[in-house]
């Protein structure tokens, strides 16, 4: 039996040892916004993040992961409110066809978590593994730094 610890809800699963964590949260546990796209950490769609890092979950077994923090992108929301990565996105206009938005959301928290005032640099670096199909990737930027700076008024309030 494998505990995993995912939106801070733990699972106990039966695997047989070679399962990705992305088929685990897809197949198993009904988690689709974590993205399958090349099966190969490539793209960056199957973004998580594992104990504070964007992790691929497509190249990471599960089995792996066992006692680790799990975050997918359905424990960002608090309920119906959105986190501020994921309102910024939606009020910058940087979703457009949306496949790429969890690993791109998943990559900018990592990077928010750490520092909520980064320089363009630092979130090119951030999302540098997340490909964006429609090229969006301006709007991108715009949103992780909007939602810094809400984050960063969160925490001096």
């Amino acid at each position: 039996m494998t505990i995993l610890t995912i939106n801070n809800k733990e699972y106990s699963l039966e695997l047989k040892g070679h399962e990705t964590l992305l088929e685990v949260l897809r197949d198993h546990l009904g988690l689709t916004g974590t993205k399958t796209a090349c099966d190969d950490s490539e793209c960056g769609a199957c973004t998580v993040i594992i104990n504070g890092k964007s992790v691929l979950s497509c190249i990471t077994l599960a089995r792996d992961v066992e006692g680790d923090k799990i975050t997918t992108i359905e424990g960002l929301a608090d309920g119906e409110e959105l986190h501020p990565i994921q309102k910024s996105f939606v009020d910058t206009g940087a979703v457009q066809c949306g496949f790429c938005m969890p690993g791109m959301i998943m990559s900018a928290k990592a990077l928010l978590d750490k520092n909520t005032d980064p320089s363009q640099e630092e979130i090119k670096q951030a999302l540098d593994g997340n490909l964006c199909r429609c090229a969006g990737y301006l709007k991108i930027f715009e949103a992780v730094e909007q939602a810094g700076k809400e984050m960063r008024n969160e925490k001096s309030n």
